[in-house]
């Protein structure tokens, strides 16, 4: 069982935050939730233990690219030769089922 001082998150706290996602809980699924919860969380109080004078704050571990290309405006397909290739097609446009009715 995680120590009183120790305690950041309630069961009360995971019972609310289960409401709000339409969870169902057993008693005892609250307190392991509650107890494993408060594990990670203690975690956070090591990582605040840590001098980080002088380190620069990051985003991600390794340095990262972009991996998109370039937006370059070229001429789009013509009309028919894009609507040659759709099963069904009306007025310029793809024609697709139905899937909510009214």
């Amino acid at each position: 069982m995680v120590q009183e001082s120790a305690v950041k998150i309630t069961r009360k706290d995971v019972a609310y935050v289960a409401y709000l996602a339409r969870l169902r809980f057993t008693e005892e699924q609250l307190e392991l939730f509650t107890e494993q919860l408060n594990t990670i969380l203690s975690y956070f109080d090591k990582l605040q233990e840590l001098d980080t004078t002088g380190i620069e704050p990051s985003t991600h571990a390794v340095d990262m690219c972009n991996a998109f290309r370039d937006d370059v405006v070229q001429p789009s397909s013509a009309v028919d030769d894009t609507l040659k290739n759709a099963p069904a097609h009306e007025r310029n446009c793809f024609k697709v089922p139905k899937i909510i009715e009214g």
